[in-house]
């Protein structure tokens, strides 16, 4: 992020996350145990939920809900939007959260009572088994009610906790430790564009001839930020070969992701969205949308700001811009907010402790 960049962000308050789109909160929940290395995050929306549509492109996705995001289906808004670790068995945390709307009233009407509500909550899953050293420690439906009550316990507009957190707490990037990050901006046109990801790609995130991650490549390039020293990069290539080595077969993985922005789109604007937000999956890790990966973005939009410019025909393309800009520099700061992890399942380095990366400003990543 340039000079000017962060003193724009400080004119306008943002917190450089999601919860910069007015309305929606994030929460994090851990499977508890020693030999436990998972959890949940859950992205809440303001009651009324938000317009929701979805782009799945990875070859190995574990999904609930998503054919109920399809501009031609029924369902208009969502309450929630569930990221949870434990491959498909961990998307039982969605009945946690659907319990917890349920008992608020929130969700689609579908009889007389208020109290008669069907929370429709989209979910998706990373693969983590096992990455703790218990393979049936995974997240469940008390995992998916511990994090929506964390996230409705928040301050609107609330910091968002990164790193090893929530659906980020087994995460992996290739053989480094992966996590949970978030990122944000603000267009010309005052509105927010934000995104929160969980990074556990199949792919690299390190350019191998430099050390420089993918998504801060420009900065490497333009000379913003130091590259790793050749006696660093080679040090932490004969970690990372350890690392492999004892990991075996590569893994199954997913990138996941929540875009939202507080402008008002149709169901379809919000479906292209999500789709082109996955250009800044493939920015920050490569290769990208394999088989064994199962790649998921999501998008919401909450309405706050209003329209976009009706007369105009491509008032669209800055949001679907900027959409792809804050994935890409939230892998970047999952990545580096990430710490090592070394226990019973397998250790695993993070980026900072390899390359020793120091963040150039307080409490971020930048």
């Amino acid at each position: 992020m340039t000079e000017k960049a962060r003193r724009d962000r400080e004119a306008t308050g943002l917190r450089d996350a999601l919860t910069d789109v007015a309305g929606l909160r994030v929460g994090h929940a851990r499977v508890p145990g020693e030999r436990a290395l998972s959890g949940t995050t859950v992205v809440l929306a303001p009651e009324g939920g938000a317009v929701a549509a979805v782009d799945v492109r990875g070859g190995g996705p574990g999904t609930r809900e998503t054919d109920a995001l399809d501009p031609r289906n029924l369902v208009q808004r969502v309450e929630a939007v569930v990221l949870t670790g434990g491959s498909a068995f961990g998307l039982d945390s969605a009945g946690g959260v659907m319990a917890w709307l349920e008992e608020r009233g929130r969700g689609v009407r579908v009889g007389s009572d208020p109290a008669q509500v069907v929370p429709v909550v989209p979910a998706a899953c990373v693969f983590d088994l096992g990455r703790g050293g218990d393979w049936l420690a995974r997240p469940d439906a008390d995992t998916g009610r511990a994090a929506v009550r964390a996230a409705a316990e928040t301050a609107e507009g609330a910091a968002v906790e990164e790193g090893s957190v929530g659906a980020g707490t087994g995460a992996l990037v290739g053989p480094l430790k992966g996590g949970v990050g978030t990122a944000s901006t603000r267009l010309d046109s005052g509105v927010t564009v934000a995104a929160l990801v969980v990074a556990n790609a199949a792919g690299s995130v390190v350019d191998p001839g430099t050390g420089a991650l993918y998504g801060r490549l420009e900065d490497y390039v333009a000379g913003r930020v130091a590259a790793p020293s050749p006696k660093t990069r080679a040090a932490a290539e004969r970690t990372l070969a350890e690392v492999r080595e004892k990991m075996g077969p590569p893994p199954l993985n997913t990138t996941l992701a929540v875009v939202a922005t507080d402008a008002e789109l149709t169901r379809a604007q919000a479906q292209k969205l999500a789709g082109t937000a996955h250009d800044g999956i493939a920015r920050a890790v490569r290769p990208v949308h394999l088989l064994n990966d199962g790649d998921t973005v999501f998008t919401l939009a909450t309405g706050g700001a209003g329209p976009l410019d009706t007369a105009d025909p491509l008032a669209l393309n800055p949001v679907l811009a900027a959409g792809a800009s804050v994935v890409t520099r939230a892998i970047v700061r999952a990545v580096l907010a990430a710490e090592s992890v070394e226990g019973p399942g397998g250790t695993f380095p993070s980026y900072r402790a390899l390359y020793g990366f120091e963040p150039r400003s307080p409490g971020g990543f930048n």
